[in-house]
């Protein structure tokens, strides 16, 4: 009897620690498994940080203004469903500015959006990486990006056809308990990893404020 009571009742004593903490095991396999972990990945938006970003930064490029910067930018992210555009629509209602129509709307995974304004003319939003790819970026707006990325901010460049319109940049906090979560994780000997798509500078800071050793950056969601 003690034999066959041992296992149901370490499942349900185990399930139930775990539940009470928030964790829910899809079979006991998975509960014998936990016991073998030694590396714990953890994706950065949502997770780490509290998947709540805000504007902090309406850096619009020489012969533009902050307000045609902040409109185009609407008008792409209006059709995302990224964190990082729901912030940007955010501050655009606080501005009390709407989003306008636009037409071949496309969410590139990973890299950043494009869609046709009124006009017909190309409209992208995104990294350095998927706008450098479209047009030449001079040195001082690399540095530009490089500085708000090691502030822990995220920033995302906006042009229409060749010409860039500027920067904005956006930032996440990260979660009360995650530093404490992750030093917790550390201290029973496991090896955690952040990932995440943003690039490494912004990556580095926000993994060295949550005590994250490893950092894989500029990952794409099927790369997770």
């Amino acid at each position: 009897c003690a034999l066959g009571l041992a296992t149901p009742v370490a499942i349900m004593v185990a399930s139930g620690i775990g539940a009470r903490n928030g964790i829910l095991f899809k079979t006991s396999a998975s509960l014998e498994e936990a016991a073998r972990i030694r590396l714990v990945a953890l994706d950065k938006t949502g997770t780490i940080t509290s998947g709540s970003p805000t504007v902090t930064d309406l850096l619009p490029a020489p012969g533009h203004t902050g307000g045609e910067l902040l409109q185009l930018a609407l008008d792409l992210e209006a059709k995302s469903e990224h964190p990082l555009a729901k912030a940007i629509l955010g501050y655009g209602e606080s501005q009390g500015m709407q989003a306008r129509e636009v037409t071949d709307f496309k969410a590139l995974s990973g890299n950043g959006l494009t869609a046709r304004n009124a006009a017909g003319e190309e409209l992208a939003g995104g990294s350095l990486s998927f706008i450098s790819s479209r047009l030449q970026l001079d040195s001082g707006l690399r540095e530009q990006v490089d500085l708000l990325g090691g502030q822990g901010r995220t920033p995302l460049l906006f042009c229409r056809g060749t010409d860039l319109l500027g920067i904005i940049a956006v930032a996440d906090t990260i979660k009360a308990d995650s530093a404490a979560a992750i030093s917790v994780m550390k201290s029973l000997g496991l090896r955690v990893v952040m990932l995440t798509g943003d690039n490494e500078r912004t990556a580095r800071a926000i993994a060295a404020e949550a005590g994250v050793d490893e950092v894989v950056a500029g990952v794409l969601p099927d790369g997770k």
